[in-house]
Order: C-alpha cells, then structure tokens, then sequence
C-alpha cells in the first residue's frame, strides 16, 4: 500500500470485467494494466514498487504508464481534502478499467460524472487484506501463505482494518517476536490476529474533496483534460504558442536573423554608391 494520499485511485461508473478489457494494448501494457486493475484503492502503484513484482524495469514500467494515459486509462493529478482542521493538497493516481476520453476525465475532474454511471455494479477487486497476506512472503519468508490461506485470513485482517488499525500495525503484529521455526504459518497468523485484535477506534469524519486537478505526465504542470490531451500539455507536445512582446508587425524572435540576412543583401557597397 502507498502512503496516505498517494496510490491507486479508481474512477467512477466503469463497465464489468471482461477478457477483451485490454485487449486493444501492446502486451506489456495489456499486462501491466490488468495487475493495477486488479489491486485495490490505496495500492502503491509508483515503478519502483512495480518494478519489484512484474518482470519489467522501471524505464519500461514508466513507458507503459505514460502509454495506458495516453489510452484514457489512467491519469495523475491532485485533490484538495477538506479535513476538520485544514485543507490540503494530496495526489492522486486515478484509473479506468473503461478507456475514457479527454471529455470525461474533463467531467470528472469537475465532478460532474452522471451519478447513475457511478452506481454501476463491478467485481470487487482483492481488498487490502489479501494483498497484505498475500505479501508477507517477501517481508518473511517463513510467513509464505497459498491462496487458500489468504482467502481463510482475509476476514480477520480486514476486521483489524475495520477497527482503525493501519498496515504498520498489522505488521507489526503479525511478525514480531516469531519463533525460530515455524511449521504451519497460517494456524500462527490466526492465533496472532485473534489474541491480539485490538479494541474498536472511534473513527475520524471522512474527508471531502474540494477541488480536483490534473497534471502533465511529463512535466507535471497542473490543467484540465481539455487541455492536456492523452496527459499532455501543450508544452510537452511541441505546441507552445507563440507569445508577442512587441507590436503587431514585429518579427519574431526565430525570425530575427533572416531578417537582419535579408536586409545586408539589399544594402549597396559604400565603394558603389558613388557610381550610381
């Protein structure tokens, strides 16, 4: 999971899961793009954190990314949250199952996506609680769970998160103080999530989101999808406008030398000028 503000968002009102989703994607995108799908809110999604678990490296996973925002997929941006103290800014990795175009991710950063669209009804992808199982493995090895374990576990740890309990804790919880030897990893965790469940948190009102924007996927520069279409700005794309600093009629700044060429090509030699 990413730290508080960062990670995997999903958009609102995509269609069900189907074998044909990706399908009009190069295969390493295609790829790549069904194991975010698959990952629930909150999910690290940075091409470090892919890069440890899919065999691409991090030039490749972040050509991917830049080409599944290029297909509507997915985009970056940020949100003001409206807390009881303050607001703040957090970003955001937002991504659509469903290719969408510049104009719906347009209404989306306004907030104005139809509301019968979000009410859509979708497979839930794996909930944070199998993914933590499912990745104790590699934090300590001797916890390595099978599927079937992790799908056993999933509802005591997702009664922890339930709670208020944070990843951390989980953790901390769950591989602190193991014996030396450990025969049957599963009967350990559910012991250990049992005895040590912790008490009910009174939790803290939701946070509001005030204000949405998009970012450049190359320099990052805030503006909305019209403006940035497939994630990127103008600048990005080679199309800066050209802006006049002087009056109507003068000659731009690239044109400036052959202008200067133009006007010693029509000027008469000094030595000349009395002969004529």
């Amino acid at each position: 999971m990413a730290n508080p503000g960062y990670g995997k968002r999903s958009a609102p009102g995509q269609r069900a899961r189907s074998a044909s989703d990706f399908a009009h994607l190069l295969p390493r995108d295609a790829a790549v793009a069904a194991y975010i799908d698959g990952l629930c809110d909150g999910a690290d999604i940075s091409v470090k954190t892919l890069a440890k678990v899919l065999p691409y490296g991090q030039c490749a996973l972040r050509t991917t990314l830049n080409r599944l925002q290029e297909a509507g997929h997915l985009r970056r941006g940020s949100e003001c949250v409206a807390t009881e103290e303050a607001l703040i800014w957090v970003t955001r990795t937002f991504f659509s199952r469903t290719s969408r175009e510049d104009e719906w991710w347009d209404a989306f950063t306004r907030g104005d996506v139809p509301q019968d669209q979000e009410r859509t009804s979708q497979r839930p992808t794996r909930s944070r609680a199998f993914i933590l199982l499912a990745a104790l493995g590699r934090h300590t090895p001797a916890l390595t769970l099978s599927q079937a374990d992790c799908v056993t576990l999933e509802p005591q740890v997702s009664e922890w998160f339930e709670r208020g309990a944070t990843e951390p804790e989980v953790l901390n919880a769950l591989t602190e103080g193991l014996p030396p030897r450990i025969h049957h990893a599963a009967a350990l965790l559910r012991r250990r999530l049992l005895d040590k469940l912790p008490p009910v948190r009174e939790a803290s009102p939701a946070p509001r989101i005030v204000l949405r924007t998009l970012e450049c996927r190359e320099c990052r520069a805030p503006g909305s999808a019209q403006a940035m279409p497939g994630g990127l700005c103008a600048t990005c794309r080679g199309n800066t406008p050209e802006v006049s600093t002087g009056p109507a009629d003068a000659v731009p700044d690239h044109g400036v030398r052959a202008r200067m060429s133009a006007v010693r090509a029509g000027l008469v030699p000094r030595a000349e000028r009395g002969h004529r």
